[in-house]
């Protein structure tokens, strides 16, 4: 009997909780392991997490460089035909057709703006429809065709006989010149403005690298 309840006490002694013992783990132990779990997800979900502290990242942000074909273009009047109501506007070799575009983009929404003055001369000043209400603007890049000589050639028109003007630069040679075309007529006012780049005549003749804009 002695024996059996002897038996019975070291039974209860090997069980999980004995008086006097503190039952599981010890709280060091579980906040230790909580924390290195913690820091186990930072380190393998947050990337910067696996930086060295003080070291520079693999790749800095780089600042976004204005892309050329949208950069505003810098111009210049370089002269103008009052007969002909025309400006000569330059531009630099190097413009993009991107940049021409935008060029008559703003000429136009200035022109909208009543603000065409400020860009470039008036060619009707005083008209009752305002300073521009009929005008040409040809842009050009080369100064040797960007002259009133040239300018007056494609104001004639692709079809005016050459032995008229035996001296004068070759139409079609001074069509593939023009970079940008701006014409402004406020009395049709189905289409006041018509800008483009390359040239085309009112005969339709246009040159190679013609392309409506408006």
């Amino acid at each position: 009997m002695e024996q059996d309840t002897n038996q019975a006490k070291s039974a209860q002694g090997s069980g999980p909780y004995e008086e006097g013992k503190r039952a599981g783990a010890h709280p060091l132990v579980v906040i230790l392991g909580v924390i290195f779990g913690l820091w186990l997800l930072m380190w393998l979900y947050v990337p910067g997490s696996k930086q060295k502290p003080g070291a520079m990242p693999e790749r800095l942000p780089t600042a976004t460089a204005p892309d050329q074909d949208t950069a505003p273009v810098m111009f210049h009047v370089k002269t103008t035909i009052p007969e002909l109501n025309v400006i000569i506007v330059m531009v630099p070799p190097q413009a993009t057709d991107s940049q021409v575009v935008g060029l008559l983009k703003r000429l136009r929404q200035a022109r909208l703006d009543s603000t065409l003055s400020t860009l470039v001369p008036a060619t009707t000043p005083g008209h009752k429809l305002g300073d521009h209400a009929v005008a040409e603007i040809y842009i050009f890049s080369d100064p040797q065709y960007g002259t009133p000589e040239a300018v007056s050639v494609l104001a004639r028109g692709a079809h005016t006989p050459g032995e008229l003007y035996p001296r004068a630069t070759p139409f079609e040679t001074a069509m593939e010149q023009v970079r940008g075309h701006y014409r402004i007529d406020l009395n049709d006012t189905g289409k006041p403005d018509q800008g483009s780049v390359g040239f085309a005549d009112e005969s339709g003749v246009h040159s190679k690298h013609y392309q409506p804009i408006f």
